[in-house]
């Protein structure tokens, strides 16, 4: 069991990415911003649908919103899914440390 400091933000980021449509949103994201309502055109979601995603995704830093007009942008905080590969990376650098001994 480890001792993260950022144990509830990497909770929020696994959280996040436990749903097919949310990981497919943040695809979509890295790519470029994307409107909320161009988001729910793309994964044929419902704008309801799309919300209840997008609060899981800000809940969790992933992306942000910013809106022009009428219109709300979302773009994706890469520098959230840090926690997340420092994670990975500590439990590669385990593996490859027991396959060593």
């Amino acid at each position: 069991m480890t001792n993260d400091e950022n144990s509830a933000e990497l909770d929020h980021v696994f959280e996040a990415l436990a749903n097919k449509h949310r990981r497919e949103m943040i695809y979509v994201l890295s790519l470029e911003p994307c409107s909320i309502s161009k988001l729910a055109f793309l994964r044929n979601l419902s704008l309801p649908a799309i919300h209840k995603h997008i609060d899981v995704l800000e809940k969790g830093g992933i992306v942000t919103r910013r809106k022009v007009g009428q219109t709300n942008f979302l773009t994706l905080n890469r520098e959230s899914l840090n926690g997340l590969e420092d994670w990975l990376a500590r439990i590669k650098d385990a593996e490859t440390a027991r396959k060593r001994s």
